[in-house]
């Protein structure tokens, strides 16, 4: 999962794990006999991308060792409503204990990675590339942009140490941008401009990337024809929704970034079910 090693998630299952049973889960050990075994399957309740079958394996598999969770599909697959997706066997008791975790987490990412494979479509043929933004869950980022990979969409910032991004806060501080900040040159900078002045400005600092935000369409055309050959990397941010993301794609931007993609998102709608 790239950006997501083993240690880190299984922190981050674990906290779920934690704020959902907190000292025990008191209805199931209570009626369910301790070494009761159980069969059970994942059901996708709508269509959907699917994604976090691993994450939803591996949350039954913290609460049970011996809890086996079978993927039927992979992550990234498109899916009917009704279609199995995993099988699951073990111990009844913590798959019962498990299950709200495991569905949280892959109703969520499901979600992102639908919402983002629908941004992704609505752009062909254009070769422009869908990207998140750093509007995401708190403690949630790296299955959040996973999600966003699954759906074929790519990631933006992951933290601020990776890249120099000069926005319209730091711009008001700074009192404009008169010339970039010197840095190792393995550091790209991005500067976001408002409109064609600024943007004309931008051009004469020569930034790795001049982020659009909000613009007209007409003006990213505009922008488009200013800049020389396809230097620098031109992204399209802010107000893009499904709507008019494709007008956005054909004005020749080589980037996208919605932060729709991963906040206010609708989770899909999965649900375990024993056989």
């Amino acid at each position: 999962m790239n950006y997501v090693k083993e240690l880190e998630l299984e922190d981050i299952i674990k906290i779920a794990l934690r704020e959902d049973i907190g000292g025990r889960d008191i209805t199931t050990e209570s009626v369910i006999p301790k070494n009761k075994f159980a069969k059970a399957v994942l059901i996708a309740k709508e269509p959907c991308v699917v994604c976090g079958l691993n994450i939803a394996a591996l949350v039954f598999k913290l609460k049970d060792k011996g809890i086996r969770c079978k993927a039927q599909v992979r992550d990234g697959q498109s899916v009917r409503k009704g279609k199995v997706l995993a099988r699951v066997e073990g111990r009844a008791q913590g798959i019962l204990t498990a299950e709200r975790v495991a569905l949280n987490f892959l109703n969520l990412l499901s979600g992102i990675a639908t919402n983002t494979r629908a941004y992704v479509d609505k752009v062909k043929p254009y070769k422009v590339r869908i990207m998140d933004t750093r509007k995401t869950i708190p403690g949630l980022r790296l299955l959040e942009k996973y999600a966003v990979r699954t759906g074929g969409g790519y990631n933006h910032r992951l933290t601020l140490d990776e890249m120099v991004l000069i926005k319209d806060n730091h711009l008001k501080v700074m009192g404009g941008c008169k010339k970039l900040p010197k840095i190792t040159k393995n550091y790209k900078i991005e500067l976001e401009v408002k409109n064609l002045k600024e943007f004309k400005q931008a051009l004469k600092l020569k930034p790795d990337i001049i982020m659009l935000d909000n613009m007209s369409i007409k003006d990213m055309k505009k922008a488009i024809q200013m800049r020389n050959y396809r230097l620098p990397k031109l992204e399209a941010s802010g107000g893009i929704t499904l709507k008019n993301v494709r007008k956005v794609a054909a004005t020749g931007v080589d980037m996208i970034s919605i932060g729709n993609l991963t906040h206010s998102i609708e989770a899909i709608d999965t649900s375990l079910e024993i056989l």
